[in-house]
């Protein structure tokens, strides 16, 4: 304890904080523990009694609904009323953030959510930046496959990705005259650009989409995205293409979040230090990796800007970078990672909000190899906040920070994830807790998903996932979040973001489908990858977002009452469909705790009942985990019934995962797996879980795994 104010540090969070973290700053040690041990003191027991609040508010809403079952909606909202839960309906209030990066304020397009225990993702996310199409049509479902590819360069593929890369610049960057697909060659200078085709030169027909050009390349732009057209014939591409276009690059990943939350299994110093590791890494420039593909050593390490000259011959540089945000953890959370004197642990989330700062200041002096942020600021993504008190409470955490280490006055922004229900039916409040300091709002509609559920688990058995999407309450909270966040003023100022797309393989789907949320007016959505970021990308040049949101400003605001209908069975469910139920969320749980528990990894690509893989994290484990919870109290389900099946489905885990190295088996000893029996404690305890949260659970099991 000698040198850390009192605080028993993990000796491994320890070594990096003073080895590294601090090793460019102008902070001791001994200061940097005194700060923590001051932050924990004066904020520990307030997040204590706020947790109290939300237990408080949740046993009383229990009491009602065992009285009045779902009860009619007019009753239902003068209960949250009287009780304090449902905030009077104000106006939302105009934020007034500043010194926002252009990637939050401007630029609408795909965001990135990376886990931060995984440096080779953290940089590929960060690299994300750009990206090439042509990679991403030749290697994904985007375009049909109707061949089996030759090994190497498939030249029949590859004529497939040219014909649709014109017709994609046809659309979105058309010629006066002609097709793309007729040029022969293409030359770009501080004028303009020409397109020589067999019949003649032609130019862009919107000259402005003309952004420059750079050595052997032409650089466009439409709705503030940039497109590069590499030219290089000497390619095997370039010699394939009409006009030795030997790629099409695109601005696709604009922002990326590094998350310390629930894509990551971090419980305890060792894996906190890991994860703060590649902060870190990221915010100095100096992070890198060393790993093998298609047999060679590759080392990755963090992209340079892009270097061109712009219409009129003045240098042009473009960030290489995506803009990084951080996911500290809800204030919920503690760690062992850090004791108080007295033995207790500490809040996890004022460790996260002091050491992800600290890490910052690296960028914010200038002393990183890179630049992140040009304006000055840091990005925190805040999750799992209960209504605007717990803003305010964040609000005032990051200001204790600020203060802690020198740095300026809201240099800290926050983005709120809008995924518990007290946040979302108080919304406006709760921007507006935050209001010189917010930069984004986020429908994360997994973990919305279980909250509501958690909330009214009393008053009936719940309707199925897949149903789940066309509640009353679902479609209100997707419109209302853009409601909301433009009537505070975010057009041009602040982020309102969309949820993920949660099949990576499924890219054509994902073409088919997630370019609805730019047309719901969202200036940005999450991402499982680079290469879906890049596809992600067209739906973003398709869409002028502000020109959406300018409209739906217009529109009547969603009727907050809405939000407020409960999601419960109003018929019966068959014995197959209740069967169905059960096995895919049975399956879904154990092929994601298993890699959480015995692993340790927080986010993967899970395989489904049918084999498709899905993103798993810990929301979707909290929908399966209370729906079945809830199902089991109101008798949909048994016991017995619960554990044969998990016992079933725990084999069918263990073979989709037979050749990953180091996979713990269960079935072979359902007692002793503490994967399996973490996933029924997930279940078991569901009701008694505060909030329906899974991070107990996993965490207990996963630390008894390690020390196994």
């Amino acid at each position: 304890m000698a040198g850390t104010a009192g605080l028993q540090v993990d000796p491994q969070l320890k070594d990096f904080v003073e080895g590294e973290l601090l090793a460019g700053l102008d902070l001791t040690p001994e200061a940097f523990w005194a700060a923590l041990a001051d932050l924990q003191a004066r904020f520990a027991p307030r997040i204590t009694e706020l947790l109290g609040r939300r237990d408080a508010l949740q046993a009383q809403i229990d009491t009602w609904h065992e009285v009045h079952g779902a009860g009619t909606a007019e009753e239902y909202a003068a209960f949250l009323t009287e009780l304090g839960y449902l905030l009077p309906a104000d106006d939302p209030a105009p934020i007034a953030v500043e010194n926002v990066d252009a990637e939050i304020a401007e630029i609408p397009g795909p965001q990135l959510v990376v886990p931060a225990t995984v440096p080779r993702y953290a940089l590929n996310a960060a690299n994300a930046r750009w990206g090439s199409l042509y990679d991403a049509f030749y290697g994904t479902d985007a375009l049909p496959q109707e061949h089996e590819l030759a090994e190497g360069y498939d030249e029949r593929r590859g004529a497939q990705v040219i014909e649709a890369a014109d017709a994609l610049l046809d659309e979105l960057f058309p010629l006066t005259q002609g097709s793309h697909a007729d040029v022969e060659r293409y030359t770009a200078d501080a004028r303009g650009l020409v397109a020589y085709t067999g019949t003649g030169e032609s130019g862009l027909a919107d000259t402005a989409q003309y952004a420059g050009f750079g050595d052997g390349s032409i650089l466009l732009r439409r709705n503030g995205l940039h497109v590069e057209l590499t030219i290089d014939p000497a390619t095997t591409v370039g010699k394939q293409h009409h006009a030795g276009v030997s790629d099409v690059v695109l601005e696709s990943a604009v922002t990326a979040i590094v998350d310390l939350e629930d894509s990551v299994a971090t419980v305890d110093g060792e894996d906190k230090a890991n994860a703060y590791r590649t902060w870190l890494g990221l915010m100095t420039g100096e992070l890198t990796t060393t790993f093998r593909k298609g047999g060679k050593e590759i080392t990755r390490t963090i992209a340079a800007d892009r270097e061109y000259t712009a219409v009129g011959g003045a240098p042009l540089t473009l960030p290489g970078r995506s803009l990084l945000l951080v996911r500290n953890v809800g204030h919920h959370m503690t760690t062992d990672a850090v004791r108080t004197a007295e033995g207790a642990e500490i809040a996890e989330g004022v460790l996260d909000a002091l050491v992800t700062a600290a890490a910052a200041q690296y960028d914010l002096s200038g002393k990183g190899a890179w630049s992140n942020s040009r304006t000055g600021s840091m990005y925190i993504v805040k999750p799992k906040q209960h209504g605007p008190d717990e803003v305010a409470l964040t609000v005032e955490l990051f200001a204790a920070v600020e203060e802690k280490l020198g740095l300026p006055a809201r240099t800290l922004k926050i983005g709120i994830m809008d995924e518990e229900k007290r946040t979302s039916v108080n919304l406006a409040n709760a921007v507006a807790a935050a209001a010189e300091r917010v930069i984004f709002v986020n429908t994360g509609f997994l973990d919305r998903t279980g909250d509501e559920i958690h909330t009214a688990f009393l008053a009936g058995p719940v309707v199925r996932k897949g149903d789940m999407k066309t509640t009353t309450w679902l479609t209100t909270y997707e419109d209302r979040n853009v409601d909301v966040a433009l009537a505070s003023g975010f057009a041009h100022t602040a982020q309102i973001g969309k949820g993920m797309w949660a099949k990576p393989a499924a890219m054509a789907d994902m073409l088919a489908q997630k370019g609805a949320q730019p047309e719901q007016g969202a200036n940005c959505a999450w991402v499982p990858s680079p290469t879906a970021a890049t596809l992600h990308a067209l739906h973003y040049l398709r869409t002028d977002v502000h020109a959406v949101q300018t409209e739906i400003a217009k529109r009547p605001a969603a009727d907050r009452a809405r939000l407020l209908a409960l999601p419960v069975l109003t018929g019966e469910l068959s014995a197959d469909e209740i069967t169905h139920e059960l096995e895919t969320s049975a399956q879904s749980i154990l092929g994601y705790v298993v890699r959480w528990v015995g692993l340790g990894i927080g986010c993967s690509t899970v395989p489904d009942l049918e084999g498709v893989g899905l993103m798993e994290d810990r929301a979707t484990l909290r929908i399966s985990a209370q729906l079945l919870a809830n199902w089991l109290h109101h008798g949909l389900v048994d016991e017995q019934t619960l554990r044969d099946t998990f016992a079933r489905m725990a084999a069918l885990v263990d073979e989709q995962n037979a050749d990953e190295p180091g996979y713990p088996p269960m079935a072979k000893d359902l007692e002793g797996s503490e994967s399996f029996q973490a996933a029924l404690e997930l279940v078991f305890t569901g009701r008694s879980e505060p909030n329906g949260y899974t991070e107990r659970v996993l965490t207990t099991w996963r630390q008894k795994a390690k020390a196994s």
